[in-house]
């Protein structure tokens, strides 16, 4: 029981007792006022002795509950050092079981290491086993040989002694072969003057005139041999080629293409012809004017067609238009930039077509502006064969024959890459492709057979290395397979690019463009340099022009497109 409630217990005793004998004193007659002080006085003496007993009481309490509390804070210390050694025991514990795994692991180790040891000890006894018994039999075989070699010595011994008797006899024989040979020249001798007696010719003459005949049977004999051996290389000639082409074009395989001029572009759906042509139309009038091509919005369901003669301005429409579509945004500044940009990137690729062609045929060195133009051949054509699949075609296949006819194939493949370089020149051009390509290949420092072979290739010029026939076997090999080429495309690229050719030639043309299959020329011309009315003029010298210096059926549109775009920056 708390000692506080002990001591109120106990003065509420004391107090009820004290309560109780006053009244038993009231009751029994005594003076009540005197007797009740007496108690009351004793009761606050016990209850102040009560007070003071529960006050020390509490004292005690208290100082039982601190000791307490140090008690529980020596404990929780206690515990805390307690539970901090068990971790350092389980710490060391484990780096005491990783230091026995790791010795274990040393030991396994070294175990299979002695292991292996005693295997390669094993194997080495063995092989030593081996060695010995095949040391016995080689000493037992040198045994035998010696006792061999005894008796050949013998033997030689003997044949020395029967050999220095034949040398004995050789000596005697070369004498009297000696003796011989004087009698036969004295005998000659006299022959011989004997014939000149006869003959009345001297020994100088007789062998001139004995060299004459000689050489005139021999000379006789050289000439049937060697036209023997000309009519044996002209049958075999023709069959010797053609074994070589053959076998060139087998090792070759490669695919033929026809050139188009028209590229179709998929719609997502038929409502987007009517955001390609635009309000007016003046989204196709704006796309048509920066590409260079015609756009065809007919019947056909889900595409429209691009057209145009130039495969290098029929692919930059082609992928500006698709992303145009892409992009949803057609108006005529977005074309215009989309179109800048899509020519940008096929000028790069133009640039990576190079780069991988001169790669696929080991071709290293070239001048960076022959690669380039070399790209330029994959947006290109030659009679309707893609020029630069040609071009490749016949570096591999004069690569080929050059091998075959053990000369350097390596200039053979470059000369045949280069060969039709001059097709893709920029600018008008007075002279044959082959002279314009021989001259670029001198400026750019090829080797002086590459360029000969590039020039001569079409006979311009003539022939000064082995190679050049080659490589114009090759390009006839290439161009002459079935399907190679078509000419009338050719033509008909030409004709377009006549028609450009004069539109440009007059003063302030920016652009000329043949579109609508050559019955339509559109050209734009600077604003500054041509008004409405020397537009009509233009227009009319350019249609003049065409009907004096070119054959085409039917009739030409010249289209005069004269713009004036007002451009002012708000800042």
């Amino acid at each position: 029981m708390d000692p506080i409630t002990l001591a109120l217990a106990t003065a509420g005793v004391v107090l009820a007792l004290a309560v109780g004998f006053i009244g038993g004193r009231v009751r029994s007659g005594g003076t009540a006022a005197a007797q009740f002080e007496a108690a009351a006085r004793r009761a606050e003496d016990v209850a102040a002795r009560a007070e003071a007993e529960a006050d020390r009481f509490q004292e005690r309490a208290e100082a039982a509950q601190s000791e307490l509390a140090t008690a529980r804070d020596e404990v929780r210390r206690r515990r805390a050092r307690l539970e901090t050694r068990v971790a350092e025991v389980k710490e060391r514990h484990q780096k005491t079981r990783d230091k026995l795994d790791a010795a274990r692991a040393r030991v396994d180790k070294k175990a299979k290491r002695v292991a292996a040891r005693e295997s390669a000890l094993e194997t080495a006894a063995d092989a030593l086993d081996a060695l010995t018994a095949a040391a016995e039999r080689r000493r037992a075989e040198a045994d035998t040989l010696r006792e061999q070699v005894q008796g050949l010595a013998t033997s030689v011994g003997r044949r020395q002694q029967e050999l220095a008797g034949r040398e004995r006899e050789v000596d005697e024989l070369q004498a009297h072969l000696d003796e011989a040979t004087a009698r036969l020249d004295q005998l000659v001798k006299e022959h011989l003057a004997k014939l000149e007696q006869t003959a009345s010719l001297s020994r100088e003459e007789a062998r001139d005139r004995l060299v004459a005949e000689l050489t005139r049977e021999a000379k006789l004999e050289a000439a049937g041999a060697v036209k023997d051996a000309r009519d044996e290389a002209k049958r075999t000639a023709q069959r010797e080629a053609t074994k070589v082409i053959l076998k060139a074009i087998q090792r070759l395989a490669a695919t033929a293409t026809i050139e188009h001029t028209v590229s179709a572009v998929p719609l997502k759906s038929d409502d987007m012809k009517g955001r390609v042509i635009g309000r007016e139309g003046r989204n196709i009038r704006a796309f048509e004017a920066a590409t260079g091509v015609e756009v065809i919005v007919d019947d056909t369901p889900d595409a429209v067609l691009v057209s145009g003669f130039d495969p290098v301005r029929r692919e930059v429409a082609r992928l500006a238009l698709v992303r145009l579509l892409d992009d949803g945004r057609i108006h005529p500044a977005r074309i215009e930039e989309v179109v800048e940009a899509t020519r940008e990137e096929i000028d790069a690729e133009i640039v990576e077509a190079g780069e991988q062609a001169a790669l696929d045929l080991q071709i290293h060195g070239l001048h960076p502006e022959l690669i380039r133009l070399v790209g330029r051949m994959k947006y290109r054509a030659s009679y309707g064969q893609n020029l630069l699949q040609h071009s490749v075609e016949t570096a591999k296949l004069a690569g080929l024959m050059a091998a075959e006819l053990g000369l350097d194939a390596r200039k053979a493949r470059r000369a045949g890459l280069l060969h039709d370089i001059g097709k893709v020149i920029e600018g008008d051009l007075e002279q044959p492709h082959a002279i314009a390509g021989m001259e670029l290949a001198r400026q750019y420092k090829e080797h002086p057979d590459v360029a000969n072979a590039v020039g001569a290739h079409h006979d311009e010029v003539p022939m000064a290395t082995p190679i050049a026939p080659i490589v114009q076997a090759a390009d006839a090999a290439s161009g002459a397979r079935p399907g190679a080429r078509r000419e009338a495309l050719e033509r008909y690229v030409q004709r377009l690019k006549g028609l450009e050719g004069i539109a440009s030639d007059f003063e302030g043309v920016l652009q000329a463009y043949a579109i609508q299959a050559g019955r339509e020329i559109r050209v734009v011309v600077d604003t500054e340099r041509v008004s409405d009315a020397v537009a009509e003029t233009l227009a009319r010298d350019i249609s003049r022009r065409i009907e004096r210096e070119m054959e085409y059926p039917g009739q030409i549109k010249v289209t005069v497109i004269r713009e004036v775009r007002a451009v002012a920056v708000a800042r």
